[in-house]
């Protein structure tokens, strides 16, 4: 009888923790589904914003590849182009918070000297430190699409950290490609001017 009584308590236990785990997780589900919703939603929103009210019209101008020597062997490094030459354009704006969001399209020398286009939609949250506030830094991300020789251009999606410092209507604008050994582990900068 003591062990049907320990086995009730045991069972009305188990099954509270269940329920209770999966009216937890089933919350925790919708939380998350909610904030990937508003996610898309700020992200497709920001897009179409710059895309039909651009406060700027840009030009891009690809400067410095640096394949990241800690991670290449010689090599490697002696046959690579770390010279992008190439061009780019793009719309953006400021949004109201300062932040800075921007659509672009580029086409530069990638390591191999083959052509690489690269398009896509920046954001980066900017901050202004000094009293002139024209000098500004920012950090953020880029979500775009590529293609490469070495890939047969087929396209490839990326989603890529930024960072930049500028002044005025003149920014460094840079990102870093993470890889492996010998692949990937590349600093891209460019310059970005506003019109």
């Amino acid at each position: 009888m003591g062990n049907i009584v320990v086995n009730r308590h045991f069972s009305a236990a188990l099954l509270s923790c269940i329920l209770t785990s999966s009216v937890t997780f089933s919350a925790s589900a919708v939380t998350a589904s909610q904030a990937i919703k508003s996610g898309w939603n700020t992200f497709s929103d920001n897009v179409s914003k710059t895309w039909s009210q651009p406060q700027n019209y840009d030009f891009y101008l690809p400067a410095i590849t640096w394949h990241n020597r800690w991670t290449y062997d010689d090599e490697h490094i002696d046959k690579y182009n770390e010279r992008p030459w190439g061009v780019g354009a793009g719309v953006s704006r400021w949004d109201e918070k300062g932040n800075w969001n921007g659509l672009y399209l580029m086409a530069f020398k990638d390591s191999f000297n083959k052509w690489e286009p690269i398009g896509g939609y920046g954001w980066e949250a900017t901050w202004r430190p000094l009293n002139d506030q024209n000098f500004h830094v920012g950090a953020g991300y880029t979500a775009g699409v590529t293609a490469r020789d070495n890939w047969r251009y087929i396209p490839v999606p990326l989603i890529l950290p930024l960072a930049s410092i500028g002044y005025g209507p003149a920014t460094f604008q840079m990102t870093y490609i993470p890889g492996t050994y010998n692949n990937g582990n590349v600093y891209f900068a460019w310059l970005r001017f506003e019109f």
